[in-house]
Formats: structure tokens, C-alpha cells, sequence
């Protein structure tokens, strides 16, 4: 299983961040997540600190373009082997820094990922 980091993650039940690690952690992924607001999904704690976790395979975003920016730094330092960018957060800046740093970018959806088993 894929250890997974979700940015932007919601305490918000009908945000697709927050469905998102329901289904992860249903797949049996270990998930941690960072968001806005302290809170739990799913058994999953949503830290609102740019933690230094380890062994990091996917990162999955949700959030807009200019939001990541602060993120850039921090993603790159957890060294995943992927980040994938979820409808709405489309960002041609982030792609070239991350193939910059031998990570893959995929544009693509968790959730249909998990659903048709291409996660």
C-alpha cells in the first residue's frame, strides 16, 4: 500500500479531499493529512503544520494553483515518487519543479484512481 500525504485536506464530509481519504484509508493506504483546520477524517488527524514525514510514495493535492506555492519547497523535501494534481489544481509551475526533482506528475483524479484500481 502507498503511503499517501493529502494537502488541502477538509473536515467538510462533502469535499472531495475528505472523500478522498475515507477511500484511501478503506483501501488500506496510510494516510496522513494537512489542511486549514485541525480535525479528523476517517481516523486520519489533519495536522495544519508542514510536517516532516517520512517515506512519502503519493502526494495528492487539492488546492487551487496560487495556494501551492507555499508548498513547492516542502513537497520537493519529502521526496515522493509522485504528486498528483486533482481537477482544479492543474499547475504547469509545480510540473516542471517536481520533473526537475526526478518526481512524477500525474494530472489525474484520486478517486477515480481508486475506483477503476489504478492507484
Amino acid at each position: 500500500m502507498k503511503k499517501t500525504l493529502v494537502i488541502g485536506a477538509s473536515l467538510k464530509p462533502s469535499r472531495y479531499s475528505n472523500i478522498a481519504i475515507g477511500r484511501l484509508v478503506s483501501s488500506g493506504h496510510n494516510v496522513k493529512a494537512i489542511g486549514l483546520r485541525e480535525g479528523e477524517v476517517s481516523g486520519v488527524t489533519i495536522s495544519t503544520k508542514k510536517e516532516s514525514f517520512k517515506d512519502i510514495d503519493t502526494v495528492t493535492l487539492y488546492l487551487n494553483a496560487k495556494r501551492q506555492v507555499e508548498y513547492y519547497k516542502y513537497v520537493i523535501t519529502l521526496e515522493p515518487k509522485r504528486v498528483i494534481f486533482n481537477p482544479g489544481t492543474e499547475n504547469p509551475e509545480f510540473y516542471s519543479l517536481l520533473k526537475d526533482n526526478n518526481i512524477e506528475v500525474e494530472v489525474a483524479c484520486t478517486l477515480v484512481l481508486l475506483s477503476t484500481n489504478q492507484y
